[in-house]
């Protein structure tokens, strides 16, 4: 006989990044990204139970994948950035809520961001704080807007932050830092019941 005073066990999120995301940092173009290959799963407490509404949702930032931005990824104007320069994505939290009746989403997701040139240059990594949102979002310079979970869960996250020097003189004057960064990321986001 099943023990109906036993707690919920959580439901698992899935959340697969795609093509045709898209970046841009202060005064530079936005940078057309492929994400593919991306993702990662979180946790939604009590799962599927009671009505569809609001869900706290938790990644596990040290099992989430990001690739890399290159020239294998990486768009400026149609051009491939230059080979030789990579920005290594270090995720440190994804966490936020979903509304399991909408399908809006909002995720704080903070990270550093690791740039190289050929491997040799290395400065100080950007750290990035913002909000991922399926709503509207704008900072000084940028905005744009997400679009909420589907039936099939595509969904687009938009978020804006305010990025701060790096303290690598060379790097923050190249960037103009501290400005604003806006990332927009497509993605399939997919909840599993409870096994």
């Amino acid at each position: 006989m099943a023990d109906d005073s036993a707690p919920t066990p959580p439901a698992v999120l899935r959340l697969t990044t795609g093509r045709g995301c898209g970046l841009a940092i202060g005064r530079y173009p936005r940078f057309r990204y492929d994400a593919s290959g991306g993702g990662g799963t979180g946790s939604v407490p009590h799962g599927s139970a009671g009505p569809p509404g609001p869900r706290p949702v938790r990644f596990d930032p040290a099992a989430l994948a990001i690739p890399d931005l290159s020239w294998r990824t990486t768009r400026v104007l149609g051009v491939p950035i230059p080979p030789g320069v990579r920005i290594a994505i270090e995720p440190l939290e994804l966490a936020g809520q979903l509304d399991t009746a909408t399908g809006a989403m909002e995720l704080r997701f903070r990270a550093r961001f690791h740039c190289s040139l050929f491997g040799r240059y290395r400065p100080g990594a950007l750290q990035v704080d913002t909000l991922l949102s399926t709503g509207s979002v704008s900072g000084r310079r940028h905005r744009d807007a997400g679009m909420p979970v589907g039936p099939d869960g595509h969904a687009v996250l938009a978020g804006v932050a305010e990025v701060p020097a790096s303290g690598d003189g060379v790097l923050d004057a190249f960037l103009g830092l501290p400005d604003d960064a806006l990332a927009v990321l497509r993605c399939q986001i997919v909840l599993h019941p409870p096994a």
